[in-house]
């Protein structure tokens, strides 16, 4: 009987997916990989020694702020309840899993499929112990792998071979431009062609379009931009905070969705235009955390920009000129919300594309006009922009910003309660409009 794998590699590629058993999204990955309908490679790796391997210390969550930290633990609760995934942080998180993972490669790889799942469950749904050799041996025994498997790989668990797998395993990750878990690798049946890195449980669209024929570096995907995959109306009363600044390309990104949100969900949006350096100074982070990211998460931030925009039909560039002051561009957009949000964003949008799209700098008065002149609206605004009543309206809605919580742009809050961060999460913005009310907020 032929390989699977072989068969599959014929027609078009193969899915690796990179994990390790200490990774919430990993987890997550791991319970929805099914989904894609194709065969899975699972691979192991120390996501620590990737950590070290590319310059980042102990990973990103060790040095995140207190309001984004807070954020990324409802947003891993939010994905559990999506994907229908028992999941409950454990106490004593984050385990050393370098055990569990010299047991999974000591054991026949016919069992992964049985020995993942089971492992996984012991840490992420019941908080066991991981790094107990009882713990992992009752999990493996639970889930039906043969006790001999299990008494063979613990008896091997320590060789020197299998040591030396995983290192190699995890130097391949680092090679791949893997910086974090989980990683999809997408192997393409001609091998002429580079291998694809997807980072994410929340990529799993962009996944399935790469396997319907999508080079997402390329141009749209097959069938042209997307629409959200959840067009819900909103329900009575719905409110809908963006928070943005022009600065950020995923806000950029975002502002050029938000008449579509609001058309498909009927919800009024009111758009706040904050000052995310000034945000970012208050909150302890750095001015342009790009500038903070290791190299292989940097490189793919930058194909992260042109896959979005290629997905919502947003041509994006890095501009010659970054960072940008847009104090000015900040306040040119509180004084357009006196026209009516659909005016406000599209100055918004305006602002955003000219240095997004167009390369031009918003630190130019003759540019700014010119921007004005484009929206049909009064260059006498670029006077107004000193009014010190719209100075404070700036620093006021920074204020409010860091008081429900945003640490970054773009932001949304539903009904003054949910926060949702990032132009990614923009289906699950649909979703609480449309009266989603995660468990865990």
């Amino acid at each position: 009987m032929e390989d699977p794998y072989q068969a599959y590699d014929r027609v078009l590629s193969r899915i690796e997916l990179w994990f390790d058993f200490s990774c919430p999204y990993a987890y997550l990955a791991s319970r929805q990989a099914a989904s894609l309908g194709v065969p899975i490679d699972w691979r192991p790796m120390l996501l620590g020694g990737v950590f070290r391997g590319i310059g980042a210390g102990d990973g990103p969550m060790s040095s995140l702020s207190m309001a984004k930290a807070a954020h990324n633990l409802r947003d891993m609760y939010r994905w559990a309840e999506l994907f229908e995934a028992p999941f409950a942080m454990p106490a004593a998180h984050p385990m050393r899993t370098v055990r569990a993972l010299r047991v999974l490669l000591a054991l026949p790889h016919a069992t992964w499929p049985d020995a993942i799942p089971a492992i996984y469950a012991a840490y992420w749904q019941r908080g066991e112990d991981v790094t107990s050799d009882a713990v992992i041996r009752a999990a493996l025994e639970g889930a039906a792998v043969a006790s001999d498997d299990v008494l063979h790989a613990f008896a091997r668990a320590d060789d020197d071979d299998l040591k030396a797998e995983l290192h190699a395993r995890t130097a391949e990750a680092i090679e791949l431009g893997i910086f974090g878990a989980p990683a999809w690798i997408v192997r393409r049946a001609d091998p002429a062609r580079a291998p694809l890195l997807v980072w994410g449980q929340d990529r799993l669209a962009h996944l399935a379009a790469i396997l319907d024929g999508w080079e997402p570096e390329e141009g749209p995907p097959p069938g042209g931009p997307r629409p959200f995959s959840t067009a819900l109306r909103a329900h009575d009363g719905a409110m809908l905070d963006v928070y943005f600044d022009v600065s950020s390309p995923f806000a950029y990104l975002a502002l050029t969705q938000v008449a579509r949100l609001a058309d498909q969900t009927g919800v009024v949006p009111r758009l706040v235009p904050i000052l995310l350096g000034a945000l970012f100074k208050e909150l302890g982070t750095a001015n342009v955390p790009l500038f903070t990211f290791p190299p292989p998460k940097l490189r793919y931030t930058g194909l992260e920009m042109t896959r979005w925009g290629h997905w919502w039909g947003e041509p994006v560039r890095m501009p010659r000129k970054f960072p940008q002051r847009t104090i000015t561009a900040q306040r040119l957009c509180i004084l357009a919300a006196d026209r009516g949000w659909r005016v406000q964003l599209e100055l918004a949008v305006a602002l955003a594309r000219a240095m997004w799209r167009d390369d031009r700098d918003l630190e130019d008065v003759a540019t700014l006009g010119e921007i004005l002149d484009a929206c049909g609206l009064p260059r006498a605004w670029l006077e107004g922009c000193s009014d010190p009543a719209v100075k404070q309206a700036l620093i006021d809605a920074t204020a409010a910003a860091r008081a429900v919580g945003v640490f970054g742009v773009p932001s949304f809050v539903v009904d003054d309660t949910l926060l949702v961060w990032g132009q990614d999460r923009l289906d699950l913005v649909a979703r609480a409009l449309g009266g989603w009310k995660p468990a865990h907020g």
